[in-house]
């Protein structure tokens, strides 16, 4: 199986194509970027596909990340996959920033809880937990960083995400144990792309994840009045 990655949720433009079983990484590429994500995608896309024999007729399987993050980039990457996948007829899965960020940690084989933080602004994270073999302990939520710190009073745990530093603070003024895990702008593309090869397509549709609504607010005042 030959899948492409995509991901612009969040705080870059990552582009993967990677065959399985066997795992070899074909092309790979990340920007790290706040705005600019539909600008960057194709251009990477297209260079990261000219590196691939057989180009895009190579192609099995399409992966994106799905959200939270970004309420406008997440969805970049969402429609690039989508127009691919109707374009070349392969299954487009959805994969969750949340877990791709935990799938990593997970995989390390540490003795205690995953859980994720992304930044949502305002103080309050995208949250989301892991037990030890991998299963769902709790969310995916929007929590304010207080809510999130206690629902770790379970155990020791792993923070990993944008938000986790925030996270660890928090859970510090309450007295838990929590490690933190370094972490980029963005989960690494390769374990994106190694997550949607083992999704069941019919499980994890390409559809954007939204968990609050968007910040932004339409103006009411200025409107030309209708007759």
């Amino acid at each position: 199986m030959r899948v492409l990655a995509l991901d612009t949720a969040l705080g870059a433009t990552s582009v993967a194509v990677v065959d399985y079983p066997s795992g070899t990484v074909l092309a790979r590429a990340s920007l790290p970027m706040q705005r600019g994500h539909a600008e960057a995608l194709m251009p990477m896309i297209e260079q990261a596909m000219a590196g691939v024999e057989g180009g895009f007729g190579s192609l099995s399987r399409i992966g994106t990340t799905v959200g939270p993050g970004s309420f406008t980039g997440l969805r970049v990457a969402v429609s690039a996959a989508r127009s691919l996948g109707l374009a070349l007829a392969i299954p487009v899965v959805g994969v969750s920033t949340l877990a791709a960020y935990a799938a990593p940690v997970i995989a390390s084989g540490a003795r205690s809880m995953t859980a994720v933080a992304i930044d949502a602004r305002h103080g309050a994270v995208f949250f989301e937990s892991f037990w030890l073999d991998g299963k769902k302990a709790l969310g995916p939520l929007v929590l304010g960083l207080e809510q999130a710190a206690e629902t770790l009073r379970s155990g020791r745990c792993r923070l990993v995400g944008t938000g986790a530093p925030a996270l660890h603070d928090h859970a510090r003024k309450l007295g838990l144990e929590a490690d933190l895990i370094e972490t980029g702008p963005a989960p690494d593309i390769l374990w994106v792309a190694r997550l949607a090869a083992a999704a069941d397509p019919a499980c994890a549709p390409a559809r954007p994840l939204y968990l609050k609504a968007a910040s932004a607010v339409p103006q009411g005042h200025g409107q030309i009045a209708r007759a």
